[in-house]
């Protein structure tokens, strides 16, 4: 349902629209999402078809018309992988899923070099079946080669992330995600479906987005809002906080659950190169709760009020600064070799005779 807010706030002749749908089960509109990333795809491809006629192949040009729009799903990706060569493990993860893979960056990553041990990619992972729900996503770089793809093969299979995972109980070693969980509306039944699949003592290893991401343009379209229409609207997540994260895999089963967070800060020019960036992505606002038009002025003063309240200098001149709030965390299904807590009242000292031998020793 919509609300016109016509006569509220003084906008007669030129119709206001505000979400009221108040919804609890669902944040997101998928469909609305699959469509914003099979755009993107489609994006993509024209611009690499155009460059190419134009003898213009490396995404790395100084031409200013040349961007890989990609670039924060790509540095993610290698990210998460650098954490899962940290993971030593003597069979390695020989098959291995990657939810949410787009275009396949993480794939890429693990190809990039060899296990420490035996065959495959990093982390020994030696077959990958990448899945997402956007085919037009999942298929645009086919015509791009893999740099070592010879060490891990690949699968690609079109299914929804939010639907029940297409692969009998126990299947895979290593289940992978890099930044697609955050559109996803049951979180809860998605790690569920993760801890299903993997075999004991598999691996779930993922980054996304945290909730305080784009706070700059957060708090810029929400000031622009009020002062233009009296109003405020969703524009950006809601995302999950990183206090939640922990409880989402031990009620879904994980154990020995670790979790860090980076956050990433980027510059650019102005507020709307920052929003034509997020719809290349793919990123666009896809909330239940979104506004359904938000008019130029809202979004001229959005951009000013970014630029006064978060400017950075930078050697091109001013620009403008979003930060992204990344959470990564591992969790592992439950193995009879995995360490254990010791048996309640098990103890032989107390944490106070521990400290003052300590300090005897000093």
């Amino acid at each position: 349902q919509n609300l016109c807010c016509d006569d509220v706030y003084g906008t007669k002749g030129s119709r206001r629209h505000f979400s009221v749908d108040t919804s609890t089960s669902k944040a997101f509109d998928r469909e609305l999402k699959k469509k914003q990333r099979d755009n993107a795809a489609r994006s993509r491809r024209v611009w690499r078809e155009s460059a190419a006629a134009n003898g213009r192949t490396d995404q790395n040009d100084d031409d200013d018309d040349i961007v890989d729009y990609e670039y924060f799903r790509q540095e993610m990706a290698y990210r998460l992988v650098d954490r899962l060569d940290d993971i030593k493990k003597a069979e390695g993860f020989p098959l291995a899923l990657d939810i949410g893979a787009g275009l396949g960056h993480t794939y890429r990553a693990i190809c990039s070099d060899d296990a420490f041990e035996g065959e495959g990619g990093i982390g020994g992972v030696r077959k990958m079946v990448l899945l997402d729900s956007s085919k037009e996503m999942l298929h645009a770089d086919d015509d791009i080669p893999v740099e070592g793809s010879h060490r891990c093969e690949a699968y690609r299979l079109h299914a929804d992330e939010e639907d029940k995972l297409p692969f009998p109980d126990g299947t895979f070693d290593l289940v992978l995600s890099s930044q697609s969980m955050h559109w996803v509306n049951d979180l809860p039944n998605l790690f569920k479906e993760v801890f299903r699949v993997l075999k004991p003592d598999g691996c779930f290893m993922f980054s996304m987005i945290g909730g305080a991401t784009l706070e700059e343009l957060r708090i810029a379209l929400t000031l622009a809002e009020l002062e233009r229409d009296g109003g405020v609207s969703a524009h950006v997540g809601p995302f999950v906080e990183l206090s939640d994260v922990g409880s989402l895999m031990q009620n879904a089963g994980f154990a020995l659950p670790t979790i860090d967070i980076d956050t990433v800060k980027i510059s650019y020019p102005s507020a709307p190169v920052l929003m034509e960036h997020l719809q290349r992505m793919g990123e666009g606002n896809a909330s239940l709760r979104r506004r359904e038009r938000i008019g130029v002025d809202v979004f001229l003063a959005a951009s000013c009020i970014y630029d006064e309240m978060y400017p950075i200098e930078s050697e091109e001149g001013r620009d403008i600064e979003a930060s992204a709030q990344v959470i990564f965390a591992i969790g592992w299904t439950p193995h009879e070799s995995q360490q254990k807590p010791a048996r309640r009242g098990s103890a032989k000292h107390r944490v106070g005779e521990m400290v003052t031998e300590h300090k005897n020793q000093n």
